[in-house]
């Protein structure tokens, strides 16, 4: 009996076949690329305080790229990622914000609300969510508050700084297809 493939199965054969290159596009676009040790250029080998956060909006990058829902060809020759601005943060918001292991009081981590909620093997479709607040990203409650904080303390979120109360916040969905 012969063996009925579904339309991604038959996009998989094809790529694996090398007769189209199904996966030449995807969600290759780091979430975060600033502060990784690819982008350390410090004497000292401290990759987070050579390009923190607060560097990655006016820096280019020499080894990748990064952005929110973000899509590129395979070797990151092209790519495309949200910009968003709510009309009172003080930058565009390109990518995600997080803290560094110094700054956080449990070492690295990104203090921002996003959920990939589908993708095709091939990546033929793919959406995600990030949930953007309406009032100005609160940046620095979040690094002086788990600063401040010790290791048995738990972490400070950006949900516990009251931003989302009374659901100001936009839901923005990144949806990708195409063939």
């Amino acid at each position: 009996m012969p063996r009925i493939l579904t339309v991604e199965a038959h996009r998989l054969e094809e790529a694996r076949l090398r007769k189209k290159h199904w996966k030449r596009w995807g969600p290759y676009l780091a979430e975060r690329q600033w502060g990784t040790v690819r982008e350390d250029y410090s004497k000292e080998g401290s990759a987070w305080e050579s390009f923190p956060f607060e560097h990655a909006h006016a820096r280019a990058y020499r080894w990748g790229e990064d952005g929110i829902g973000g899509l590129c060809d395979r070797h990151q020759m092209i790519c495309f990622a949200l910009a968003l601005w709510n009309g009172r943060d003080p930058i565009l918001k390109e990518r995600l914000f997080g803290l560094t292991g110094n700054q956080g009081n449990h070492g690295e981590d990104v203090k921002e609300y996003y959920f990939y909620l589908d993708s095709t093997p091939t990546h033929s479709y793919m959406r995600m969510l990030y949930k953007y607040p309406q009032a100005e990203f609160p940046y620095a409650q979040l690094l002086e508050e788990n600063r401040r904080r010790g290791r048995s303390a738990p972490e400070f979120e950006l949900l516990d700084t009251g931003i989302f109360e009374g659901n100001h916040y936009f839901h923005v969905f990144v949806e990708q297809s195409g063939e």
